[in-house]
């Protein structure tokens, strides 16, 4: 019982911390490198890469990995401290992300189990809402919550071994952290509702074919490649990329008419800015351009 109850006191613990913290929060001036259950390393100054780091259980999502996600990705809304990309990674070749740990949820209780879920969701609330471009390698296996963050981040690179699945259907529940919601925006209806509904796993390969992968590489070129293709993200202008990332997710949730709209006043911002100027200037003086963010 006392395993049971732990994910609702893990949350009532982190709540109490919040509210008892939150300007602190708001101010904080470098971020954490000792979460429990992920891994992160600055890379070029620009660039963090986070690794979830439970290789003993397939890096599946207990409620620790839950809280210290939920935690970076709250903070970088906060303050970006001059990141520019994200990778999200797994730890180890075998698995991205197993989905929940259900080692952790046997026996819990429905308060819990709820408790529990609440954290999942505003982990992934914050990856999605995250200002910069979040870009994973799918390393291995990326089942429920595992193939739910797959679907939440920009773009994804996968290895060819890797495999993806929601299954919540064969244990009795549903997808519950974006799932039902963010596959048919990258698949399409009809081929979410088949992997939904039916819980088949699919490999790298289908997952390309049918959008939810951008590229499939090798296991020993995966990380290297998305961390390329994350460098020159953050070689471009980071309030560029910033708006423009915004204006392509806000605006295919509004009309064409309302996104146009979106997109404009989203492209007029960036006019007045010292990287637009530093842009042009670069350009004709044959030189890369160095943006300050400003």
């Amino acid at each position: 019982m006392a395993r049971a109850r732990e994910p609702a006191r893990k949350l009532r613990d982190w709540v109490s911390t919040t509210q008892s913290s939150g300007h602190k929060r708001a101010r904080r001036r470098s971020m954490r490198s000792d979460y429990e259950t992920i891994a992160t390393e600055r890379r070029d100054n620009h660039v963090l890469l986070v690794t979830l780091n439970r290789p003993e259980a397939s890096n599946a999502m207990n409620t620790q990995m839950g809280l210290d996600l939920m935690e970076l990705f709250e903070g970088l809304s906060v303050d970006l401290e001059q990141l520019r990309a994200v990778v999200l990674t797994g730890s180890g070749t075998k698995a991205f992300c197993a989905g929940g740990d259900l080692k952790q949820r046997n026996g819990m209780t429905d308060e819990a189990w709820q408790a529990q879920h609440l954290v999942f969701e505003r982990m992934l609330r914050a990856i999605i809402g995250c200002p910069i471009p979040v870009v994973a390698a799918v390393n291995g296996a990326a089942y429920g919550g595992g193939c739910e963050i797959a679907a939440a981040v920009d773009f994804v690179y996968a290895s060819r071994n890797a495999r993806f699945a929601l299954t919540e259907v064969t244990l009795g529940i549903m997808p519950g952290a974006g799932g039902t919601q963010n596959l048919p925006r990258a698949v399409g209806e009809r081929r979410a509702k088949e992997l939904i509904l039916s819980g088949l796993p699919f490999t790298a390969e289908e997952a390309e074919r049918w959008g939810l992968v951008n590229r499939v590489l090798e296991q020993d070129q995966l990380l290297d490649a998305t961390l390329a293709i994350a460098d020159r993200i953050a070689g471009n202008g980071p309030l560029s990329v910033r708006q423009a990332k915004q204006s392509i997710h806000r605006g295919l949730q509004m009309s064409l008419a309302d996104g146009l709209a979106f997109e404009i006043e989203a492209y007029n911002r960036l006019v007045p800015t010292a990287d637009r100027r530093e842009g042009v200037l670069a350009f004709n003086e044959r030189r890369k351009p160095t943006f300050q963010g400003k």
